[in-house]
């Protein structure tokens, strides 16, 4: 097994451990209503940063980050975002630390096919 493999391997320890690691239950919706729920990590907070002048505000950046052999091996697809308003987006659901529900739509996908992994930026979606 060389290097790649290894680390697309231990993605189920360092990205899906959800009993001694951070995994989360996060369920992808495409835009034909299929869904999955399958085990990631996800981000939600409170602070981002100003592009145009450094300056830390308050905002929402929430993201999620999933196995790509997972979404395959769950018949999902890899999520991405759809800028017209008019389509379906893909949908994202997950609880916060308290077990609050929040649903997301994605904006933008940056899948890494080296390693194995997409990174989705989300935005509130009701």
């Amino acid at each position: 097994m060389n290097i790649r493999q290894l680390a697309e391997s231990d993605l189920a320890t360092t990205l899906e451990d959800s009993v001694g690691g951070f995994g989360w239950d996060i369920t992808v919706i495409d835009p034909h209503y299929n869904s999955a729920t399958i085990t990631g990590q996800s981000d939600d907070i409170a602070q981002v940063i100003d592009p145009d002048t450094g300056a830390i505000v308050s905002g929402r950046l929430a993201t999620v980050a999933l196995r790509l052999s997972t979404l395959t091996t769950n018949e999902i697809g890899i999520p991405k975002g759809i800028a017209n308003e008019k389509q379906k987006p893909w949908v994202i659901k997950f609880n916060d630390i308290n077990g609050n529900a929040h649903k997301f739509k994605v904006i933008q996908s940056n899948p890494d096919r080296a390693l194995g992994v997409v990174t989705c930026l989300l935005e509130g979606y009701k």
